[in-house]
This record gives structure tokens, sequence and C-alpha cells, in this order.
């Protein structure tokens, strides 16, 4: 309808990280990524591609993450940014900065640090002392 945002669909997980698996370095992802072991390093989608991260329960990243979509039931030790929306899990720990579009939290969540939402529609403030 008019004046309706077109939403972007995440996609089908196509990559696993499996329990026992830990990976050291930077991983950079498209499509659906679902993270059960552990990453060190940052967690980032595809720039302007519709993404989906999923952290399980027992998943541990120690990093910057970053995608449209995700969903967290595990640990995260970084900044966290979703421009789209995260859902944070009744076991989710997050410890970092939460920047998010749309922000759905369950009971048990935690998040030690601050939750700031990204909203491109805000004007920018002017001072009325200056007539600009």
């Amino acid at each position: 309808m008019f004046g309706e945002k077109k939403k972007i669909a995440p996609s089908a997980i196509e990559t696993l990280i499996g329990k026992d698996t830990v990976v050291t370095g930077n991983v950079l992802f498209k499509g659906g990524l679902r993270v059960d072991g552990t990453i060190r390093g940052n967690v980032t989608s595809e720039e302007g591609a519709a993404a989906m991260l999923v952290v399980s329960e027992n998943a541990l990243i120690e990093g910057e993450v970053r995608a449209s979509n995700i969903v967290v039931n595990g640990t995260i030790n970084g900044p966290v940014q979703s421009d789209a929306v995260i859902e944070l899990q009744p076991k989710a720990r997050i410890t970092g900065n939460v920047r998010y579009r749309a922000l759905e939290m369950h009971h048990g969540a935690v998040v030690d640090g601050t939750l700031g939402h990204l909203d491109e529609s805000r004007p920018g403030l002017k001072l009325a002392a200056n007539n600009e």
C-alpha cells in the first residue's frame, strides 16, 4: 500500500558454524548464518544484502557483530548493530552497545551496555539562537 516501506526478507540459513568449531578471524557473510560454536573476530553481513544471523544458546562471538536481522540466544562480547530487527532470546548475553531499528527482548536476556535506536527519519536539531 501507499507509504509502506519495503521489507527485506532474510534468507534461509545457508551456513553453519558447528558447536565444536572455533573460528579465529573475521567472518563476512551474506544470506543466512547460524553460529553454534565460537568466533573470535568480527561477524559482518555483506553491505546492502538481506542477511540473517542466528547465535544459538551455546555460541560465543568475541568481536563486533553487524547484520540486518539478528537472533541471539548465546553470548556476544562486543558491539552489535542490526539494521532491521534484533531478537534477544531468554539466554542472550551481550556485553557491548546494541544499535537496532526494531528490537524484541525476551525476559531473561541481558545487555551490559547501551541500547540505541537507529532512526534516519529524525531531523537534525537546530538551536533557536542559530537562524539556520
